[in-house]
């Protein structure tokens, strides 16, 4: 699919179908008034009869006479203008392809960089929509037939249009942010959607390197040995259950000079989770593909801040497993020694992300960071708590959470804080090792990363739970069932704002 900038007067560009999004109670803008004279008065008959009043996911399909360029227009209602951001020009703009693409049209021309926003740039605008549409194109289809029916058109040639007056050099710039973005985004959603017979702890490294390689990251892998080696008794323990080996992925970009202290991403990478001994009900546990979106985040983000050239340096580690019932696996009641030298007693062999994590947030000490942020599914707490809204977030330092909520408002995915109390960390007090591995049902999501921050408490350090994010259950425009590659967006808009 080519996506382009183009300038000009929307009413005058050629194309199979013009895109206008049109604000609520802003029914007669000049734009509007001139398409109504193409139309041969379609529009106005349509706004008398209030079969379009331009409320929030409305649309008016028009075809077009002699009288304008474009054979179509598509007329998108984008609610009150208060209420409109750049979320909404987002969600607006996947809506839009996606009713396209459903009537076979894979060409056309977006006006919606046009539509004014008080607090927002004309990079902003563009960005938005280039996203809405790079991510309303996303299908992962390796395992369909060609000839399925009912498959929706691909896109071909699509058309960002701006005005006369404004900067395509500005616009160019944002698109190719966008594209870097829903690169990574994708990325990760093909990992997340990837079947558990081939997503091995051993797939996921090797996509991983696969990437690193052709963006000249550095990448290194430490296997079970070398791993054993070490000392990394808590994400062995994980992984002694399934005849699949681990593997700590670490990749290393550098786009700052060499004495700039690295931020630093981990993320869980648990590529079926059965729940070990304490093994998961049947039902949707063959959603637990996507028990490395976490991984997946980490690893798209790493990808896009590579393709967009950040002037940061960035060290991405994720400790990779399969827990799985077997006579070799781990049991309630175990005790693992961590690589941190911290004890931990497992009550629940199925609370296991936060055993590899603890590692992994161990090793990425010796990068000495200027921040850690761990990315994972970790609690199904979270989704009682939040539903499939927002993401939590916790950590021991109020300004970096500030950064993350902002950057969640910012790029459309959403991150809400919960408290990480001193009491919290009294329900994970074990009376037969250093720490247990779960708190109870109380505040699941919170104890969980109560235990994380044991093992993190020497860094500016902050953990998003993702349990509720990661997945989407029925579809929708802009994200298809299966894997939403969620945390990308949020964590290159902060590491944007950090390279600042």
């Amino acid at each position: 699919m080519k996506l382009m900038i183009k300038k000009g007067a929307a009413l005058k560009q050629k194309t199979p179908c013009l895109i206008i999004g049109v604000l609520e109670g802003k029914l007669k803008e000049p734009l509007l008034q001139e398409l109504d004279k193409g139309v041969d008065g379609a529009y106005t008959r349509a706004t008398r009869s209030k079969e379009f009043t331009a409320e929030k996911g409305q649309t008016l399909l028009l075809h077009a006479g002699k009288n304008l360029a474009s054979e179509r227009v598509l007329l998108l209602g984008l609610g009150k203008e208060k209420s409109l951001g750049l979320n909404g020009l987002r969600q607006a703009t996947s809506f839009a392809v996606k009713l396209l693409t459903d009537k076979q049209l894979d060409s056309f021309l977006l006006a919606l960089p046009q539509i004014a926003l008080k607090k927002n740039s004309l990079a902003e605008k563009v960005q938005a929509v280039a996203e809405g549409v790079l991510l309303a194109d996303y299908r992962y289809e390796r395992y369909l037939s060609a000839d399925r029916p009912g498959k929706s058109v691909a896109l071909d040639r699509v058309g960002l249009l701006i005005g006369d007056k404004e900067s395509k050099a500005e616009a160019d710039a944002a698109l190719q942010n966008a594209e870097a973005i829903t690169a990574g985004v994708c990325f990760a959603r093909d990992l997340v959607n990837a079947p558990g017979n081939e997503k091995s702890p051993e797939f996921l490294a090797m996509q991983a390197v696969s990437m690193a390689e052709q963006l000249g990251i550095k990448a290194k892998l430490l296997d079970r040995k070398e791993l054993k080696r070490q000392g990394f008794g808590a994400m062995l323990g994980v992984a002694q259950g399934s005849e699949r080996d681990p593997y700590l992925i670490v990749l290393e970009y550098r786009g700052s000079t060499e004495d700039a202290k690295p931020v630093a991403l981990v993320g869980k990478g648990v590529t079926f989770d059965a729940g070990g001994i304490s093994l998961k009900p049947a039902d949707k546990m063959d959603e637990m593909k996507m028990d490395m979106g976490g991984a997946a985040a980490v690893l798209g983000t790493i990808m896009a801040a590579a393709q967009m050239k950040l002037p940061i340096n960035l060290v991405a580690v994720v400790p990779a497993v399969e827990n799985m019932p077997s006579g070799t696996a781990i049991r309630p009641g175990d005790i693992l020694t961590s690589l941190s030298g911290k004890t931990i007693e497992v009550l629940n062999t199925d609370a296991e992300g936060r055993l590899i994590l603890a590692d992994a947030l161990t090793y990425v000490g010796r990068y000495q960071p200027r921040v850690v942020i761990d990315v994972a599914t970790l609690t199904g707490a979270v989704i009682i708590g939040l539903g499939h809204h927002a993401a939590g977030v916790m950590g021991n330092h109020d300004g970096l959470i500030r950064q993350l909520l902002k950057a969640g408002e910012r790029s459309g995915e959403k991150l809400w804080q919960l408290p990480l109390w001193e009491e919290y960390a009294a329900q994970i007090k074990s009376d037969f090792a250093d720490v247990k591995n779960t708190g109870g049902r109380a505040a699941g999501t919170i104890t969980a990363a109560a235990f994380l921050q044991k093992f993190a408490d020497d860094y500016t350090w902050a953990h998003i739970d993702i349990a509720g994010m990661a997945w989407e259950g029925s579809g929708k425009a802009g994200q298809p069932k299966g894997g939403t590659g969620f945390g990308v967006r949020v964590l290159v808009d902060y590491l944007r704002g950090v390279a600042k």
